[in-house]
């Protein structure tokens, strides 16, 4: 850790947030190892945590279409939010045909 001054003169703690904390799972911390080696695979994921329910089809294409206009560079706005969710509402294969198109315009 790094001891830095911001304007006010306080001296503030730098944290690196991609530090392996020692108390971490050895998992990660072998993944960390092997980052300084190349590409590395996350530990897999525990079937025990995961949540035990299912998305609405409408609010699945609804977060899909949130991250194909992201990724395509048009970040939704929060006055979007009546389109979206319009849009969301039709038919999936109509949802996946405006994503088809999203995914080309970048």
């Amino acid at each position: 850790m790094t001891s830095i001054a911001f304007e006010s003169g306080s001296p503030r703690t730098f944290v690196d947030p991609y530090a392996v904390d020692p108390a971490a799972p050895a998992a990660w911390a072998s993944a960390w190892r092997r980052k300084e080696e190349g590409d590395y695979f996350l530990p897999a994921p525990d079937p025990a945590q995961r949540l035990d329910f299912t998305i609405d089809p409408r609010d699945r294409r609804r977060l899909e279409l949130l991250a194909t206009l992201t990724m395509a560079g048009i970040p939704p706005r929060p006055e979007d939010r009546e389109a979206i969710d319009q849009l969301s509402a039709l038919p999936g294969s109509v949802n996946a045909t405006l994503q088809r198109w999203l995914n080309h315009t970048g």
